[in-house]
């Protein structure tokens, strides 16, 4: 099948569900039949969850070559986000958040062929390289999921102050509850892009074949770890909670965004290497 009609096929596939959950979750419905709506639509995204790893799959490994350049990497990580929600879902009540996760997946799902990798990555042969480049799609995964979290809880947090709670956040757990999972996702991913700056400071000669230098993915990537870090530890000593989590969760994120995708941006779309 032709790249480009899958890459329709599996944008459409979650645009087409992302208006269904709009239209359901500003829909008023009877109180016993949400439960159904949302195992239905959980359900339905197995498809296009499906289609796009087939499609990355068919994108990424040409060959003995791997291919990631920025469109393809911002679409992996969404992909990892969507996967990460719909496993929780069976652990979590996350019915809610829903709503902005397929959206952007539909959007987001389409840069590899705005933004298409035009060169193989380097080092692919190394098994601690694989290992280092999924442990980071991984732990930009969580942090996507974490920032989404937020957002939704922000919006929560409005609605509540005025007495207008949409139909869609009435499954939603309360907003405590919503915070102690906040900080459960962020843990998890402070752990994987801990391992991640890890790996890379300590054997980059042998993952990259040169020797660690402070460019601007490593700073902000450091940046970004001190961020959830104190986080990390504020909420444990001081009990940080409420906007103040929500302010230091989406500064890391844009942090993360500016070490990994900014860099890749800046050097194969505007420096074209």
């Amino acid at each position: 099948m032709n790249d480009i009609l899958l890459h329709l096929i599996v944008s459409f596939g979650y645009a087409g569900l992302a208006v269904f959950l709009w239209r359901d979750a500003l829909t008023p419905v009877v109180a016993q039949d949400a439960p159904t709506r949302a195992s239905w639509a959980h359900i339905a995204l197995i498809v296009p969850l499906a289609l796009h790893a087939l499609l990355l799959a068919r994108s990424v490994f040409a060959g003995d070559a791997l291919y990631l350049g920025v469109g393809t990497a911002i679409s992996v990580i969404i992909w990892l986000t969507v996967l990460i929600y719909w496993t929780g879902s069976f652990f979590y009540r996350l019915e809610g958040l829903q709503v902005l996760v397929v959206p952007s997946a539909a959007g987001l799902s389409l840069l590899p062929l705005v933004m298409p990798a035009t060169h193989p990555l380097t080092n692919t042969h190394l098994a601690a390289f694989k290992a280092h480049l999924v442990i980071s799609l991984l732990a930009y995964s969580f942090f996507t999921i974490a920032s989404l979290h937020v957002l939704m809880m922000a919006i929560m947090e409005r609605r509540l102050h005025r007495g207008n709670l949409p139909q869609f956040m009435q499954n939603l757990p309360p907003l405590l509850t919503m915070e102690q999972l906040l900080f459960q996702i962020i843990f998890a991913g402070f752990v994987l892009l801990t391992l991640t700056l890890g790996s890379g400071i300590l054997f980059s000669e042998e993952l990259f074949g040169k020797p660690m230098q402070f460019t601007h993915k490593t700073v902000f990537g450091i940046l970004s770890w001190i961020i959830f870090g104190a986080m990390l530890a504020g909420r444990a000593l001081y009990g940080w909670r409420g906007r103040v989590a929500m302010r230091w969760t989406l500064a890391g994120f844009l942090s993360l965004v500016l070490a990994y995708i900014g860099s890749k941006f800046v050097l194969e779309v505007l420096l074209q290497r």
